[in-house]
């Protein structure tokens, strides 16, 4: 009875469960894509750092899922050391972010607050859209862990992008643009190292069922 409660899923629920969460990762793919496109043009018009950053990370997210459909149902180690590319690419990312933060703010100045909010408000139900597909899928193993974390951050990142529009629009500068983009760095950089941490552990315990020889 007890070997019966603790056996692991049978293949087909497994192979069910991993369709589920294939399909659920093209939807959020094809959804950042799209996002990207329209905020990375949105930033430049707006000329909104925030709005930059975001945009660069909706492309991150988008090839993040396409390698999770890449390695999904692939071995331990396989997801594991993606995983772990993710996570250094994540904080790729932060620091990118912070430095094109720092310049654009005392180079370009001022940025379109009006642009800047709307675009933030849609791209923040996109990810929220994201987030409630993914939800149910953070608690698997890193790579589904660094996906979840990707759309948590972003949902949190546009809600911070809303709130610079309307500093902006209230201080007649770019610093709450600045600030909003040191936090979504920030949240990359934290990421990252969940993702890392994560992954590192997965492959020590994947080194570890390998039989000596």
């Amino acid at each position: 009875m007890s070997d019966a409660c603790c056996a692991p899923p049978p293949i087909s629920s497994l192979e069910s469960t991993l369709a589920i969460y294939r399909r659920v990762l093209w939807v959020v793919l094809l959804v950042n894509a799209v996002m990207f496109g329209i905020e990375v043009v949105s930033g430049l018009f707006a000329q909104s750092v925030a709005l930059q950053a975001d945009a660069l990370d909706f492309l991150g997210d988008a090839a993040n899922y396409g390698i999770a459909i890449f390695v999904l149902g692939h071995s331990l180690r396989w997801r594991a050391g993606t995983a772990l590319l993710k996570g250094v690419a994540m904080a790729g990312f932060g620091v990118f972010v912070l430095s094109l933060a720092i310049y654009r703010t005392f180079v370009v100045g001022e940025p379109n607050a009006s642009l800047m909010g709307s675009v933030g408000v849609l791209a923040l139900l996109a990810n929220v859209f994201c987030a409630v597909l993914l939800y149910h899928h953070r608690a698997g193993d890193s790579n589904m862990r660094a996906v979840w974390l990707c759309s948590r951050n972003d949902a949190l990142g546009n809600i911070l992008v809303v709130a610079a529009a309307g500093g902006v629009g209230l201080s007649g500068t770019g610093w709450p643009d600045l600030g909003v983009a040191v936090v979504i760095a920030g949240l990359a950089l934290w990421g990252a190292s969940e993702v890392i941490k994560h992954a590192v552990h997965e492959l020590r315990q994947d080194a570890q069922l390998v039989p000596a020889e």
